[in-house]
Protein backbone atom coordinates (compact mmCIF):
# COMPACT_ATOMS: atom_id res chain seq x y z
CA UNK A 1 0.00 0.00 0.00
CA UNK A 2 1.30 3.43 -0.92
CA UNK A 3 -0.49 6.69 -0.09
CA UNK A 4 0.51 9.93 -1.79
CA UNK A 5 -0.73 13.45 -1.20
CA UNK A 6 -0.87 15.72 -4.22
CA UNK A 7 -0.24 19.41 -3.60
CA UNK A 8 -2.15 21.74 -5.89
CA UNK A 9 -0.25 24.81 -7.11
CA UNK A 10 -1.73 27.74 -9.05
CA UNK A 11 -1.21 27.94 -12.81
CA UNK A 12 0.87 30.81 -14.26
CA UNK A 13 -2.32 32.70 -15.13
CA UNK A 14 -3.08 32.94 -11.39
CA UNK A 15 0.34 34.31 -10.41
CA UNK A 16 -1.13 37.67 -9.35
CA UNK A 17 -3.74 36.13 -7.03
CA UNK A 18 -3.26 35.82 -3.26
CA UNK A 19 -1.66 32.44 -2.57
CA UNK A 20 -2.61 30.60 0.60
CA UNK A 21 -2.11 27.18 2.14
CA UNK A 22 -5.21 25.03 2.71
CA UNK A 23 -5.41 25.93 6.40
CA UNK A 24 -4.68 29.61 5.80
CA UNK A 25 -7.50 29.59 3.25
CA UNK A 26 -9.80 28.08 5.88
CA UNK A 27 -8.81 30.59 8.53
CA UNK A 28 -9.10 33.61 6.23
CA UNK A 29 -12.53 32.55 4.99
CA UNK A 30 -13.65 31.82 8.54
CA UNK A 31 -12.60 35.35 9.52
CA UNK A 32 -14.34 36.64 6.38
CA UNK A 33 -17.65 35.23 7.60
CA UNK A 34 -17.27 37.05 10.93
CA UNK A 35 -16.14 40.41 9.66
CA UNK A 36 -17.43 43.39 7.75
CA UNK A 37 -14.04 43.82 6.11
CA UNK A 38 -13.40 42.67 2.56
CA UNK A 39 -11.11 39.77 1.79
CA UNK A 40 -8.17 42.02 0.85
CA UNK A 41 -8.34 43.83 4.21
CA UNK A 42 -8.23 40.51 6.01
CA UNK A 43 -5.31 39.26 3.93
CA UNK A 44 -3.37 42.45 4.66
CA UNK A 45 -3.40 41.50 8.35
CA UNK A 46 -1.81 38.12 7.65
CA UNK A 47 1.93 37.65 7.35
CA UNK A 48 1.92 35.30 4.37
CA UNK A 49 5.54 34.38 5.07
CA UNK A 50 4.64 33.27 8.62
CA UNK A 51 0.89 32.66 8.78
CA UNK A 52 0.84 30.21 11.71
CA UNK A 53 -0.29 32.73 14.31
CA UNK A 54 -3.30 33.77 12.22
CA UNK A 55 -4.18 30.18 11.47
CA UNK A 56 -3.95 29.04 15.10
CA UNK A 57 -5.99 31.96 16.35
CA UNK A 58 -8.95 31.10 14.12
CA UNK A 59 -8.76 27.34 13.73
CA UNK A 60 -8.98 26.81 17.49
CA UNK A 61 -12.74 27.27 17.03
CA UNK A 62 -12.87 23.90 15.32
CA UNK A 63 -12.40 22.39 18.76
CA UNK A 64 -15.60 24.09 19.92
CA UNK A 65 -17.84 22.51 17.31
CA UNK A 66 -17.27 24.79 14.33
CA UNK A 67 -16.45 21.83 12.06
CA UNK A 68 -17.57 23.75 8.97
CA UNK A 69 -14.25 25.63 9.05
CA UNK A 70 -12.59 22.38 8.02
CA UNK A 71 -14.63 22.43 4.84
CA UNK A 72 -12.99 25.68 3.74
CA UNK A 73 -9.60 24.15 2.93
CA UNK A 74 -10.56 23.37 -0.63
CA UNK A 75 -9.94 20.01 -2.22
CA UNK A 76 -7.02 17.99 -0.86
CA UNK A 77 -6.00 15.23 -3.25
CA UNK A 78 -4.81 11.82 -2.08
CA UNK A 79 -3.86 8.84 -4.25
CA UNK A 80 -4.07 5.35 -2.74
CA UNK A 81 -2.00 2.81 -4.65
CA UNK A 82 -2.21 -0.95 -4.15
CA UNK A 83 -5.17 -1.15 -1.81
CA UNK A 84 -7.69 -3.96 -2.01
CA UNK A 85 -10.89 -3.56 -4.00
CA UNK A 86 -12.72 -4.00 -0.70
CA UNK A 87 -10.95 -1.00 0.83
CA UNK A 88 -11.64 1.08 -2.29
CA UNK A 89 -15.33 0.15 -2.06
CA UNK A 90 -15.36 1.06 1.64
CA UNK A 91 -13.63 4.40 1.12
CA UNK A 92 -16.21 5.42 -1.49
CA UNK A 93 -18.99 4.36 0.89
CA UNK A 94 -17.56 6.53 3.67
CA UNK A 95 -16.41 9.53 1.62
CA UNK A 96 -19.83 10.45 0.32
CA UNK A 97 -18.88 14.03 -0.53
CA UNK A 98 -15.63 13.23 -2.35
CA UNK A 99 -14.79 13.35 -6.00
CA UNK A 100 -12.80 10.30 -6.99
CA UNK A 101 -11.81 7.62 -9.44
CA UNK A 102 -10.80 3.96 -9.16
CA UNK A 103 -8.90 1.80 -11.61
CA UNK A 104 -11.17 -0.20 -13.91
CA UNK A 105 -11.04 -3.99 -13.79
CA UNK A 106 -10.09 -3.75 -17.48
CA UNK A 107 -6.69 -2.31 -16.53
CA UNK A 108 -5.69 -4.12 -13.32
CA UNK A 109 -3.13 -6.94 -13.18
CA UNK A 110 -5.04 -10.17 -12.59
CA UNK A 111 -2.76 -12.65 -10.88
CA UNK A 112 -1.76 -13.77 -7.39
CA UNK A 113 1.10 -11.25 -7.29
CA UNK A 114 -1.51 -8.50 -7.14
CA UNK A 115 -2.91 -9.63 -3.79
CA UNK A 116 -1.95 -8.38 -0.34
CA UNK A 117 -0.14 -10.60 2.11
CA UNK A 118 -2.71 -12.59 4.15
CA UNK A 119 -1.34 -11.23 7.42
CA UNK A 120 -1.79 -7.63 6.22
CA UNK A 121 -5.53 -8.12 5.83
CA UNK A 122 -6.18 -10.25 8.90
CA UNK A 123 -6.50 -13.72 7.34
CA UNK A 124 -5.82 -16.18 10.20
CA UNK A 125 -2.48 -17.97 9.86
CA UNK A 126 -4.06 -21.43 9.73
CA UNK A 127 -6.24 -20.35 6.78
CA UNK A 128 -3.58 -18.42 4.84
CA UNK A 129 -2.52 -21.26 2.52
CA UNK A 130 -6.14 -22.19 1.85
CA UNK A 131 -6.92 -18.55 1.02
CA UNK A 132 -3.92 -18.25 -1.33
CA UNK A 133 -4.88 -21.45 -3.16
CA UNK A 134 -8.47 -20.28 -3.58
CA UNK A 135 -7.36 -16.90 -4.92
CA UNK A 136 -5.06 -18.57 -7.45
CA UNK A 137 -7.90 -20.81 -8.66
CA UNK A 138 -10.17 -17.77 -8.98
CA UNK A 139 -7.65 -15.93 -11.15
CA UNK A 140 -7.22 -19.08 -13.25
CA UNK A 141 -10.98 -19.23 -13.81
CA UNK A 142 -10.97 -15.55 -14.77
CA UNK A 143 -8.25 -16.02 -17.39
CA UNK A 144 -9.79 -19.19 -18.80
CA UNK A 145 -13.19 -17.56 -19.18
CA UNK A 146 -11.68 -14.44 -20.72
CA UNK A 147 -9.96 -16.48 -23.44
CA UNK A 148 -13.11 -18.48 -24.12
CA UNK A 149 -15.32 -15.38 -24.26
CA UNK A 150 -12.86 -13.56 -26.52
CA UNK A 151 -13.00 -16.50 -28.92
CA UNK A 152 -16.80 -16.49 -28.66
CA UNK A 153 -16.89 -12.82 -29.62
CA UNK A 154 -14.73 -13.61 -32.65
CA UNK A 155 -16.84 -16.57 -33.75
CA UNK A 156 -20.17 -14.82 -33.13
CA UNK A 157 -19.51 -11.07 -33.66
CA UNK A 158 -23.21 -10.23 -33.32
CA UNK A 159 -22.78 -10.76 -29.58
CA UNK A 160 -20.63 -7.65 -29.24
CA UNK A 161 -23.16 -5.45 -31.09
CA UNK A 162 -20.55 -3.91 -33.34
CA UNK A 163 -21.70 -0.54 -34.73
CA UNK A 164 -22.08 -0.27 -38.50
CA UNK A 165 -18.87 0.78 -40.20
CA UNK A 166 -16.66 -0.02 -37.22
CA UNK A 167 -13.00 -0.56 -38.03
CA UNK A 168 -10.67 -3.34 -36.82
CA UNK A 169 -9.42 -1.35 -33.82
CA UNK A 170 -12.93 -0.69 -32.48
CA UNK A 171 -13.95 -4.28 -33.12
CA UNK A 172 -10.94 -5.54 -31.14
CA UNK A 173 -11.69 -3.17 -28.23
CA UNK A 174 -15.38 -4.09 -28.05
CA UNK A 175 -14.61 -7.80 -28.21
CA UNK A 176 -12.02 -7.40 -25.46
CA UNK A 177 -14.48 -5.48 -23.28
CA UNK A 178 -17.19 -8.06 -23.95
CA UNK A 179 -14.90 -10.78 -22.60
CA UNK A 180 -13.37 -8.80 -19.71
CA UNK A 181 -16.72 -7.60 -18.38
CA UNK A 182 -18.19 -11.10 -18.31
CA UNK A 183 -15.15 -12.85 -16.87
CA UNK A 184 -14.72 -10.30 -14.06
CA UNK A 185 -17.04 -12.10 -11.62
CA UNK A 186 -14.17 -14.44 -10.72
CA UNK A 187 -11.90 -11.57 -9.62
CA UNK A 188 -11.16 -11.66 -5.86
CA UNK A 189 -12.35 -8.63 -3.88
CA UNK A 190 -8.89 -8.69 -2.28
CA UNK A 191 -7.25 -7.78 -5.61
CA UNK A 192 -5.16 -4.63 -5.41
CA UNK A 193 -6.44 -1.52 -7.15
CA UNK A 194 -5.70 2.21 -7.13
CA UNK A 195 -7.99 5.11 -6.31
CA UNK A 196 -7.72 8.85 -5.87
CA UNK A 197 -10.03 11.17 -3.96
CA UNK A 198 -10.33 14.93 -3.58
CA UNK A 199 -12.20 16.38 -0.61
CA UNK A 200 -11.85 19.01 2.11
CA UNK A 201 -10.01 18.60 5.42
CA UNK A 202 -13.33 18.26 7.20
CA UNK A 203 -14.41 15.34 5.04
CA UNK A 204 -10.94 13.77 5.08
CA UNK A 205 -10.87 13.89 8.87
CA UNK A 206 -14.22 12.10 9.06
CA UNK A 207 -13.15 9.52 6.48
CA UNK A 208 -9.83 8.79 8.19
CA UNK A 209 -11.50 8.65 11.62
CA UNK A 210 -13.96 6.10 10.25
CA UNK A 211 -11.21 4.00 8.63
CA UNK A 212 -9.20 4.10 11.85
CA UNK A 213 -12.24 2.79 13.75
CA UNK A 214 -12.84 -0.27 11.56
CA UNK A 215 -11.79 -3.77 12.68
CA UNK A 216 -9.87 -4.38 9.43
CA UNK A 217 -6.05 -4.01 9.73
CA UNK A 218 -5.85 -2.72 6.14
CA UNK A 219 -8.30 0.09 6.89
CA UNK A 220 -6.37 1.17 9.99
CA UNK A 221 -3.06 1.03 8.14
CA UNK A 222 -4.54 3.18 5.37
CA UNK A 223 -5.86 5.65 7.96
CA UNK A 224 -2.37 6.12 9.38
CA UNK A 225 -0.76 6.64 5.97
CA UNK A 226 -3.48 9.00 4.73
CA UNK A 227 -3.24 11.04 7.93
CA UNK A 228 0.54 11.30 7.57
CA UNK A 229 0.15 12.72 4.07
CA UNK A 230 -2.62 15.13 5.01
CA UNK A 231 -0.66 16.43 8.02
CA UNK A 232 1.72 17.95 5.47
CA UNK A 233 -1.07 20.08 4.03
CA UNK A 234 -3.52 20.53 6.91
CA UNK A 235 -1.79 19.66 10.20
CA UNK A 236 -4.24 21.33 12.57
CA UNK A 237 -7.49 20.07 11.09
CA UNK A 238 -6.27 16.49 10.78
CA UNK A 239 -5.89 16.30 14.56
CA UNK A 240 -9.55 15.31 14.53
CA UNK A 241 -9.04 12.13 12.51
CA UNK A 242 -8.28 9.38 15.00
CA UNK A 243 -10.43 6.42 15.98
CA UNK A 244 -13.40 7.38 18.13
CA UNK A 245 -15.62 5.28 20.39
CA UNK A 246 -18.94 5.90 18.63
CA UNK A 247 -17.42 4.97 15.26
CA UNK A 248 -15.86 1.81 16.71
CA UNK A 249 -19.11 0.75 18.37
CA UNK A 250 -21.10 1.17 15.17
CA UNK A 251 -18.44 -0.64 13.14
CA UNK A 252 -18.66 -3.62 15.50
CA UNK A 253 -22.46 -3.65 15.32
CA UNK A 254 -22.40 -3.48 11.52
CA UNK A 255 -19.89 -6.33 11.41
CA UNK A 256 -22.13 -8.40 13.68
CA UNK A 257 -25.10 -7.73 11.37
CA UNK A 258 -23.08 -8.75 8.32
CA UNK A 259 -21.89 -11.95 9.97
CA UNK A 260 -25.40 -12.90 11.03
CA UNK A 261 -26.91 -12.18 7.61
CA UNK A 262 -23.98 -13.75 5.80
CA UNK A 263 -24.16 -17.04 7.66
CA UNK A 264 -27.94 -17.21 7.31
CA UNK A 265 -28.03 -16.40 3.59
CA UNK A 266 -24.76 -17.87 2.30
CA UNK A 267 -25.29 -19.36 -1.15
CA UNK A 268 -23.54 -19.96 -4.47
CA UNK A 269 -26.84 -20.09 -6.37
CA UNK A 270 -27.74 -17.21 -8.63
CA UNK A 271 -30.39 -15.02 -7.05
CA UNK A 272 -33.32 -13.91 -9.19
CA UNK A 273 -33.58 -10.14 -9.57
CA UNK A 274 -35.74 -8.32 -7.05
CA UNK A 275 -35.94 -4.57 -6.60
CA UNK A 276 -37.63 -2.28 -4.10
CA UNK A 277 -38.48 1.36 -4.77
CA UNK A 278 -40.15 3.76 -2.35
CA UNK A 279 -41.16 7.22 -3.57
CA UNK A 280 -42.10 9.89 -1.04
CA UNK A 281 -43.84 12.91 -2.60
CA UNK A 282 -45.21 14.42 0.59
CA UNK A 283 -44.65 18.11 1.23
CA UNK A 284 -45.45 20.38 4.20
CA UNK A 285 -49.09 21.52 4.21
CA UNK A 286 -47.93 25.13 4.17
CA UNK A 287 -45.53 24.61 1.23
CA UNK A 288 -47.19 22.31 -1.33
CA UNK A 289 -45.57 21.40 -4.64
CA UNK A 290 -47.25 23.18 -7.55
CA UNK A 291 -44.92 22.19 -10.39
CA UNK A 292 -45.78 19.25 -12.64
CA UNK A 293 -43.31 16.45 -13.34
CA UNK A 294 -43.35 17.44 -17.01
CA UNK A 295 -42.33 20.99 -16.19
CA UNK A 296 -39.55 19.69 -13.97
CA UNK A 297 -38.06 17.47 -16.68
CA UNK A 298 -39.00 18.66 -20.16
CA UNK A 299 -36.45 21.47 -20.46
CA UNK A 300 -33.39 19.22 -20.16
CA UNK A 301 -31.32 18.73 -23.31
CA UNK A 302 -29.52 15.79 -21.66
CA UNK A 303 -29.07 14.10 -18.28
CA UNK A 304 -26.99 17.02 -17.01
CA UNK A 305 -29.84 19.48 -17.39
CA UNK A 306 -31.23 21.18 -14.29
CA UNK A 307 -34.47 19.75 -12.96
CA UNK A 308 -37.33 21.49 -11.21
CA UNK A 309 -38.64 21.36 -7.67
CA UNK A 310 -41.12 18.58 -8.47
CA UNK A 311 -38.25 16.09 -8.72
CA UNK A 312 -35.72 17.80 -6.46
CA UNK A 313 -38.16 17.68 -3.53
CA UNK A 314 -39.19 14.07 -4.16
CA UNK A 315 -37.40 11.43 -2.03
CA UNK A 316 -36.54 8.07 -3.57
CA UNK A 317 -35.22 4.97 -1.83
CA UNK A 318 -34.29 1.99 -3.98
CA UNK A 319 -32.63 -1.34 -3.32
CA UNK A 320 -31.59 -4.56 -4.99
CA UNK A 321 -31.51 -7.99 -3.34
CA UNK A 322 -28.67 -9.29 -5.48
CA UNK A 323 -26.16 -6.64 -6.51
CA UNK A 324 -22.93 -8.41 -7.50
CA UNK A 325 -19.87 -6.76 -6.01
CA UNK A 326 -18.63 -6.14 -9.56
CA UNK A 327 -21.54 -3.75 -10.15
CA UNK A 328 -21.58 -2.46 -6.58
CA UNK A 329 -18.10 -1.01 -7.16
CA UNK A 330 -19.61 1.30 -9.78
CA UNK A 331 -23.02 2.11 -8.32
CA UNK A 332 -21.48 2.73 -4.88
CA UNK A 333 -19.63 5.77 -6.29
CA UNK A 334 -22.76 7.89 -6.74
CA UNK A 335 -22.16 10.54 -4.12
CA UNK A 336 -25.66 11.74 -3.34
CA UNK A 337 -27.74 10.42 -0.46
CA UNK A 338 -26.92 7.39 1.64
CA UNK A 339 -25.73 3.99 0.44
CA UNK A 340 -25.48 0.78 2.44
CA UNK A 341 -24.72 -2.90 2.00
CA UNK A 342 -23.92 -5.63 4.53
CA UNK A 343 -21.38 -6.95 1.96
CA UNK A 344 -22.38 -10.61 2.13
CA UNK A 345 -22.78 -13.49 -0.33
CA UNK A 346 -26.47 -14.28 -0.58
CA UNK A 347 -25.91 -15.65 -4.08
CA UNK A 348 -23.37 -15.68 -6.89
CA UNK A 349 -23.89 -14.04 -10.28
CA UNK A 350 -22.50 -15.37 -13.54
CA UNK A 351 -23.62 -14.05 -16.94
CA UNK A 352 -25.45 -16.40 -19.32
CA UNK A 353 -22.36 -16.75 -21.53
CA UNK A 354 -20.56 -18.67 -18.75
CA UNK A 355 -21.31 -22.32 -17.98
CA UNK A 356 -21.95 -22.39 -14.24
CA UNK A 357 -21.43 -26.14 -13.95
CA UNK A 358 -17.75 -25.73 -14.86
CA UNK A 359 -17.13 -23.76 -11.65
CA UNK A 360 -19.19 -25.61 -9.05
CA UNK A 361 -16.15 -26.83 -7.10
CA UNK A 362 -14.48 -23.41 -7.04
CA UNK A 363 -17.63 -21.67 -5.81
CA UNK A 364 -18.28 -24.33 -3.19
CA UNK A 365 -14.74 -24.02 -1.80
CA UNK A 366 -14.94 -20.23 -1.84
CA UNK A 367 -18.25 -20.25 0.05
CA UNK A 368 -16.85 -22.72 2.57
CA UNK A 369 -13.87 -20.46 3.30
CA UNK A 370 -16.13 -17.41 3.65
CA UNK A 371 -18.40 -19.35 5.99
CA UNK A 372 -15.41 -20.45 8.09
CA UNK A 373 -14.16 -16.86 8.45
CA UNK A 374 -17.64 -15.63 9.34
CA UNK A 375 -18.13 -18.37 11.91
CA UNK A 376 -14.93 -17.21 13.58
CA UNK A 377 -16.26 -13.64 13.68
CA UNK A 378 -13.45 -12.45 11.41
CA UNK A 379 -13.85 -9.13 9.58
CA UNK A 380 -11.41 -10.58 7.02
CA UNK A 381 -14.23 -12.63 5.47
CA UNK A 382 -14.63 -9.84 2.89
CA UNK A 383 -11.28 -10.81 1.38
CA UNK A 384 -12.56 -14.29 0.53
CA UNK A 385 -15.38 -12.90 -1.64
CA UNK A 386 -15.24 -12.74 -5.43
CA UNK A 387 -16.82 -9.99 -7.51
CA UNK A 388 -19.70 -12.31 -8.41
CA UNK A 389 -20.92 -12.39 -4.80
CA UNK A 390 -24.46 -10.99 -4.68
CA UNK A 391 -25.34 -8.74 -1.75
CA UNK A 392 -28.28 -6.48 -0.87
CA UNK A 393 -27.61 -2.83 -1.70
CA UNK A 394 -29.70 0.19 -0.75
CA UNK A 395 -29.50 3.82 -1.90
CA UNK A 396 -31.59 6.75 -0.71
CA UNK A 397 -31.56 10.10 -2.49
CA UNK A 398 -33.81 12.62 -4.32
CA UNK A 399 -35.63 11.95 -7.57
CA UNK A 400 -33.50 14.31 -9.67
CA UNK A 401 -30.35 12.42 -8.64
CA UNK A 402 -32.10 9.08 -9.12
CA UNK A 403 -33.13 10.04 -12.67
CA UNK A 404 -29.58 11.16 -13.47
CA UNK A 405 -28.21 7.85 -12.15
CA UNK A 406 -30.53 5.60 -14.13
CA UNK A 407 -29.98 7.60 -17.33
CA UNK A 408 -26.21 7.43 -16.83
CA UNK A 409 -26.13 3.76 -15.90
CA UNK A 410 -28.22 2.69 -18.89
CA UNK A 411 -26.56 5.06 -21.36
CA UNK A 412 -24.03 4.32 -24.07
CA UNK A 413 -20.99 2.60 -22.62
CA UNK A 414 -22.76 1.41 -19.47
CA UNK A 415 -21.86 -2.09 -18.28
CA UNK A 416 -24.53 -4.56 -19.37
CA UNK A 417 -25.33 -5.86 -15.88
CA UNK A 418 -25.66 -2.61 -13.97
CA UNK A 419 -27.75 -1.33 -16.88
CA UNK A 420 -30.14 -4.21 -16.15
CA UNK A 421 -30.23 -3.24 -12.48
CA UNK A 422 -30.84 0.43 -13.31
CA UNK A 423 -33.60 -0.43 -15.77
CA UNK A 424 -35.31 -2.58 -13.13
CA UNK A 425 -35.52 0.22 -10.56
CA UNK A 426 -36.58 2.68 -13.25
CA UNK A 427 -39.55 0.45 -14.17
CA UNK A 428 -40.66 0.42 -10.53
CA UNK A 429 -40.20 4.18 -10.26
CA UNK A 430 -42.36 4.74 -13.36
CA UNK A 431 -45.13 2.62 -11.84
CA UNK A 432 -45.24 5.09 -8.96
CA UNK A 433 -44.54 8.24 -11.00
CA UNK A 434 -46.03 7.40 -14.43
CA UNK A 435 -46.04 11.00 -15.61
CA UNK A 436 -42.21 10.92 -15.64
CA UNK A 437 -41.99 8.17 -18.26
CA UNK A 438 -42.08 10.51 -21.26
CA UNK A 439 -39.16 12.57 -20.01
CA UNK A 440 -36.64 9.97 -18.81
CA UNK A 441 -34.16 8.69 -21.38
CA UNK A 442 -33.47 5.03 -20.71
CA UNK A 443 -30.43 3.92 -22.72
CA UNK A 444 -29.43 0.62 -24.25
CA UNK A 445 -25.99 0.35 -22.60
CA UNK A 446 -23.51 -1.51 -24.80
CA UNK A 447 -21.57 -1.41 -27.04
CA UNK A 448 -18.87 -0.06 -24.81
Amino acid sequence: MRITGLAIVPPPTAADLPQVTPELLASVLARYSRSNDGIHTILEKVDLANPDASIDRILKFVDYGHASIGGLTGGLAIALDDVSMWLALKVFELAQMADGQESSTRYITMDANNLPNPAEIGIPDDLADRWRELMARSFAAYHAEYLRLDALGTAEPERIRLPAGAGPALEKRLRKNFALDRARYFIPLATRTNLALVQSSRMWAATVKHLDSLPHPEARAAATLIRDELLKQSPRLMRHSRAEASYQAQAQQELATSLQLGLARMSTDQLADEVWVKVDRETPPWLPESQSIADALQHRANRYGYQGTATRRMRVSFAWNNMALAELRDLNRHRTGHRWTPCIQAGFYLPPEIDRSAHVALLADQAALTRELMARGSAAYVYSLLLGAQTPFEHTTQADKFIYEVELRTGMGAHFRYAEHASAVLREFIKQVPEAAEWIEEGTAEPE
